[in-house]
């Protein structure tokens, strides 16, 4: 994960809705395979990875539903906008996510698309579980009385 006052590093996108429908476990890094055209594009600061997810199939990890808006200058040589795109981990990582995906209501899901400090693409998955009804409305409730006692804070501080 990128520090989020590390200077070179580039938030591209990031699924905030994930935090508040999934209870994330653990989380971590991992490269992602793309074209000439996907590179220049998310440079440019294309992409939503709100609506997708990654999944372990036949050995390999896969971004599946993300989508990377089209360059304007790649004319004949362009990508499709929601292809499945090879996430790069290593094997002992990949059995881990097998493992953890196997157990019951555990899903990968995409945290945040960035640019690392030496301008490489990453991805950060978490492995979550999915909340209940209720565990939003909690979560939802504890946010507002935080922003509350922010404002209280404030005005009296």
């Amino acid at each position: 994960m990128p520090p989020r006052s590390d200077p070179n590093s580039k938030l591209i996108a990031e699924n905030r809705r994930a935090r508040f429908d999934y209870a994330i476990e653990d989380d971590l890094e991992c490269g992602i395979m793309l074209e000439g055209s996907e590179v220049k594009s998310l440079r440019q600061g294309g992409a939503n990875i709100a609506e997708s997810y990654a999944s372990v199939e036949d050995g390999e990890l896969w971004l599946i539903n993300g989508y990377i808006a089209p360059y304007g200058q790649a004319k004949t040589f362009g990508h499709e906008e929601r292809r499945k795109r090879k996430l790069l981990v290593s094997k002992r990582e990949m059995a881990r996510l097998w493992a953890e995906t196997a157990k019951k209501g555990k899903t990968l899901v995409p945290l945040r698309l960035y640019f690392n400090s030496r301008g490489i693409a990453k991805l950060a998955i978490g492995i979550a579980k999915g909340k209940k009804l209720a565990d939003k409305r909690a979560t939802e409730a504890k946010r507002d009385w935080d922003r509350q006692k922010q404002r209280i804070l404030k005005e009296n501080g």
